[in-house]
């Protein structure tokens, strides 16, 4: 197992699906996605799905080393992640940029 790269994973995907949770339960996204997301709700459904896909792949890919269920495995959390980044996406408002929010 390697936990040097297993770990840090681990934490990003716990920090995504508590933001991601804050926005399902309570409509609170981060300061600086809150002028572009117009469904809070929704994009939060996308980061619990991106976080579960990113825990996949790290338990699939770092962790169990079966050859038959790497094979599965991997590309289902693959498929997680790209289904979250889909879901936060049409979450968004279209055409909304980020000029003249004085964030760097």
């Amino acid at each position: 197992m390697r936990l040097y790269l297993a770990i840090p994973s681990v934490v990003m995907a716990l920090l995504i699906a508590a933001s991601g949770l804050a926005a399902v339960t309570r409509g609170w996204v981060l300061p600086w996605n809150r002028r572009s997301v117009r469904r809070v709700r929704l994009y939060g459904w996308g980061q619990l799905v991106m976080a579960f896909g990113l825990c996949c792949q790290v338990l699939f890919g770092l962790v169990i080393t079966g050859p038959g269920i790497r094979e599965w495995g991997a590309p289902s959390g693959i498929a997680l992640l790209l289904t979250g980044i889909i879901v936060m996406m049409v979450s968004q408002r279209p055409g909304a940029n980020r000029q003249g929010s004085g964030m760097p």
